[in-house]
């Protein structure tokens, strides 16, 4: 069974996520939830720290998968990586979306934007120690390089309905990093 913080959390990325920031507020998170109302409340004091809910939520969900990225060749971290902005624009699409609402939403809140900074930290990780495997001779700025055009890619899909396949610019960074 679910516990309650973890459905509040759910429905408040389902609520960032296909209706925008406006949306989320204490009570529509609990009927979202399906739970009395003050539920939300009492895990939850502060949109704040709602907001910091929903992006710890994130990050549970999609950190394990990243860091297990791994490739025993260039083209097969190329396919890993469209694989993975094909995922996150096509079935997780609602949480790819809430997570750019709470980007926004850090643009004015230091302390979110703080904890997504240090979330984002165990991504870059991830894709630095792909690129050592690999043998990129700068692994540390192949992966900034890379995980931009990945962001970019996503953000196009998902603002702009985008369904061009990722795998030809992920390719040309992929070759980039690699020297």
């Amino acid at each position: 069974m679910t516990s309650a913080r973890d459905r509040i959390a759910a429905a408040a990325l389902e609520l960032l996520g296909t209706e925008g920031a406006r949306a989320l507020t204490h009570r529509r998170v609990d009927e979202r939830a399906g739970l009395a109302e003050g539920s939300t409340s009492n895990h939850f004091r502060t949109r704040a720290a709602l907001l910091a809910g929903a992006a710890d939520a994130i990050v549970a969900a999609e950190l394990p998968q990243v860091r297990s990225l791994s490739a025993a060749t260039p083209s097969e971290l190329v396919d890993v990586l469209a694989g993975l902005v094909e995922a996150v624009t096509g079935p997780a699409r609602t949480i790819t979306t809430a997570r750019h609402v709470l980007l926004l939403e850090a643009a004015h809140d230091p302390a979110l934007r703080a904890q997504l900074s240090a979330s984002r930290a165990g991504y870059v990780a991830a894709t630095v120690a792909a690129l050592e495997a690999l043998g990129a001779p700068e692994p540390e700025p192949a992966a900034a390089a890379l995980m931009a055009v990945c962001e970019g890619l996503i953000l196009h899909r998902i603002a702009r309905h985008d369904a061009s396949d990722p795998r030809p610019p992920i390719a040309v960074a992929v070759r980039g990093a690699l020297g």
